[in-house]
């Protein structure tokens, strides 16, 4: 109940939601950044035009979406973020790869072998025991409308290299 200010509970279930929104803004934002290193126009540049999608569908303000497309493409003095791999051995000697965005090398190492140790890991070379790949879906509404026969999707799909294709 909220006693003598119902304004009180109102601003701290704003202050959560609002947490939340930022967090995912945050995000984002920097996934439009990176993206917009290989180009800053959408309808030239496959992962940006995914990103802005992305940031559309939660109601990102367009102002946010152009910042961050300008920093990506150098046309703000600010930091500059960057996207790194790092390989190495957790628990058991299983194997992890794990891609992150950065401003600072330096500090992105010291974490993540922090990390790696604590559990009883370490950093180490694994990539060449994994295949990067690649998941494409498809709306069902539209593949009624576009009237494709299955069969021959099926074939194309397996000559352009598909591994698994599910119906």
């Amino acid at each position: 109940m909220s006693g003598h200010s119902k304004w009180a509970t109102t601003k701290r279930a704003k202050a959560v939601v609002d947490a939340k929104r930022g967090a995912a803004f945050t995000k984002l934002a920097n996934l439009i950044t990176i993206a917009a290193r290989k180009g800053g126009d959408p309808t030239m540049n496959f992962a940006l035009a995914q990103a802005v999608d992305r940031a559309r569908a939660i109601n990102m303000p367009k102002d946010n979406i152009e910042r961050a497309i300008k920093r990506g493409t150098g046309g703000d003095g600010g930091e500059a973020l960057e996207e790194l791999l790092y390989e190495g051995f957790g628990p058991a000697q299983s194997q992890f790869v794990i891609k992150v965005v950065t401003d600072s090398r330096n500090r992105s190492a010291a974490n993540i072998r922090h990390i790696f140790t604590k559990h009883g890991g370490s950093l180490g070379a694994v990539i060449w025991n994994f295949d990067q790949k690649g998941v494409i879906l498809v709306n069902e509404e539209k593949w009624q409308a576009s009237k494709l026969a299955w069969d021959d999707f099926l074939l194309e799909a397996i000559d352009a290299g598909a591994d698994d294709i599910l119906h």
